[in-house]
């Protein structure tokens, strides 16, 4: 097990706490917040900063920049937000790094809160360049990394700081450590991984990773289609990889070499095209000539509420339909509503997963949903996230 120093190791007492937040949210286009889920996840590190006697430094990211000053990515609506959710006025600087931003800090006392503007206005956050991440260290005491969806990146702010400060996680990433090393090393079996999404060759290296330790895998999204092909069955105008087949037919075979059940739907609700005014229909598991897959069926949602049914533990990545029309949702939510009332600890990866299940209003019902689409996607390829394996150990 990963045993990485967490905030909580440290005295924060009078100390300058530099906090790399993941404050990458979508914004509107008069530049308002539309989701500040990512927003709220970091409070619980900086009010313990707080309440600890610790003054707090927050640096994020927002959207690509790619090293230029683009004005509608400042961070400005992100420190509105803060403020208005820590009730306490938090200080927007004009850059992360320079004399100004040393002044500012320098003037902190404990209980104040300042905000970095977006770290990726400078390419050397990318870059990972040395002298940059010991700019950015030098404005800390301690430095505390609560932004996991960027622990698979090596950059300045993730993985160079930790060369200068003491570096631990947050709760957040300390959590999200926590679910994924039980999934890697010691899952309560039966456990089942549900892995959707559209592309196999997304997913090789995760479906080599979960033969290893999972029993079940439940197949779903447009990856099914270049599954099902690969064994001869029709999948109609679906999408699919074609040239890919040849690797889904290993993936199967690989299974069947390591007694892993991987199933694939035995149904599809198809449409002539794919829109909201689409002519839908229910068919077996050979899709006609001209229509296209688009959700899994009734009988493959039963069939994997049946095997579901028995888990211990689930983890799951990517919708098992085009979720994002109403339409073609129904497979996603049957699921999502069936793991919510489960007892087996469930695991989300992130991403569209995530968007899914909190749409569906059924956060609060799952385990554990992972913050970092991408990070969580390599943690389950058994891949080791930079921005984690440079925390100190405990």
């Amino acid at each position: 097990m990963l045993k990485k120093k967490s905030v909580r190791d440290f005295d924060l007492k009078g100390k300058r706490v530099l906090i790399r937040a993941d404050f990458n949210v979508p914004l509107d286009d008069k530049l308002n917040i539309t989701d500040d889920t990512r927003i709220r996840a970091a409070l619980p590190t900086v009010k313990y900063v707080l309440d600890g006697g610790g003054s707090v430094i927050l640096m994020s990211h927002l959207g690509r920049p790619k090293g230029e000053v683009k004005e509608e990515l400042r961070l400005t609506p992100v420190a509105d937000r803060l403020s208005k959710l820590l009730k306490k006025d938090v200080k927007r600087l004009n850059d992360c790094i320079g004399s100004g931003v040393k002044e500012a800090v320098s003037a902190i006392k404990p209980g104040d809160v300042i905000l970095l503007e977006n770290l990726r206005f400078h390419k050397e956050e990318t870059k990972n360049d040395p002298s940059f991440a010991k700019e950015l260290a030098s404005l800390g005491d301690i430095y505390v990394n609560d932004a996991f969806g960027t622990c698979h990146r090596a950059h300045a702010s993730t993985e160079g700081v930790t060369k200068f400060l003491p570096a631990a996680s947050g709760f957040l990433v300390e959590k999200e450590i926590e679910y994924f090393e039980r999934l890697i090393q010691n899952p309560e079996k039966p456990y089942i991984a549900i892995l959707g999404g559209a592309k196999v060759s997304d997913k090789i290296q995760v479906f080599e990773r979960l033969m290893d330790n999972v029993d079940t895998i439940l197949i779903g999204g447009a990856m099914a289609y270049t599954f099902l092909k690969s064994q001869g069955i029709g999948v109609g105008g679906s999408k699919l990889e074609s040239d890919k087949l040849d690797l889904a037919k290993s993936i199967l075979e690989n299974a069947r070499k390591k007694n892993v059940n991987l199933v694939l739907p035995i149904d599809h609700i198809v449409a002539d095209k794919l829109a909201n005014d689409a002519n839908t229909k229910e068919v077996g598991r050979e899709i006609p000539d001209g229509l296209i897959g688009l959700d899994i069926g009734t009988k493959t949602i039963d069939k994997f509420k049946e095997i579901l049914k028995g888990a211990k533990t689930v983890v799951w990545n990517g919708p098992v339909g085009f979720f994002e029309m109403d339409k073609f949702s129904n497979g996603t939510r049957e699921i999502a509503r069936f793991l919510a009332g489960s007892k087996a600890t469930t695991v989300i990866g992130g991403g569209d997963t995530a968007a899914a299940i909190m749409n569906l209003g059924l956060q609060d019902k799952m385990s554990h949903i992972s913050t970092g689409g991408g990070a969580s996607l390599e943690y389950l390829e058994g891949k080791v996230l930079p921005g984690v394996a440079a925390l100190n150990d405990k």
